[in-house]
């Protein structure tokens, strides 16, 4: 059985035999993986009318403490949104009426970003169908390759700088 990457490798292979193309194994399925995945979760996300940022800032705010509360920096360091999206996510999230920003009670100038009831109810409805798209997707893995993938991956990203502090 062979599939789109073997087809490049293939070629590649015929066309410059010299060339040892192998890393594309691994990077040219890391892409393909990542462009199918993304489709299906964003499928999931916008039946909840949110997008992938805007579900990674809730899920933050939602798993994060007690009180579902974070600085903006604080959401940019725990999430996975950069520092030019936080804003703007924001912006429309208030909108939403998902979170609300007041001024910190500790810092004058800080900001403390909150579910409202709005949002935490919004994130625990999306988050089982989260878990659940997530889970069909790697049905073709058994357990104990979800665990082999997941730490070898987990490997790959500390090599390339990829640590938490």
């Amino acid at each position: 059985m062979a599939d789109h990457v073997d087809v490049v490798l293939a070629q590649w292979s015929e066309r410059r035999p010299d060339l040892d193309a192998s890393p594309m194994a691994v990077m040219g399925r890391l892409k393909r993986l990542a462009q199918l995945v993304d489709g299906e979760l964003r499928r999931n996300f916008a039946a909840h009318d949110l997008d992938s940022a805007s579900f990674d800032v809730l899920a933050t705010l939602r798993r994060s403490n007690a009180e579902h509360s974070l600085t903006p920096a604080g959401l940019m360091r725990s999430s996975m949104v950069t520092s030019g999206a936080i804003t703007q996510r924001l912006d429309r999230l208030e909108a939403r009426g998902l979170v609300t920003r007041k001024p910190s009670e500790t810092d004058g100038r800080g900001v403390q970003v909150t579910l409202t009831k709005a949002g935490l109810d919004l994130i625990d409805a999306v988050l089982p169908a989260h878990v659940a798209t997530e889970d069909r997707l790697l049905a073709g893995l058994s357990a104990e390759e979800r665990t082999t993938l997941a730490d070898g991956l987990r490997t790959l990203l500390e090599s390339l700088g990829d640590k938490t502090d």
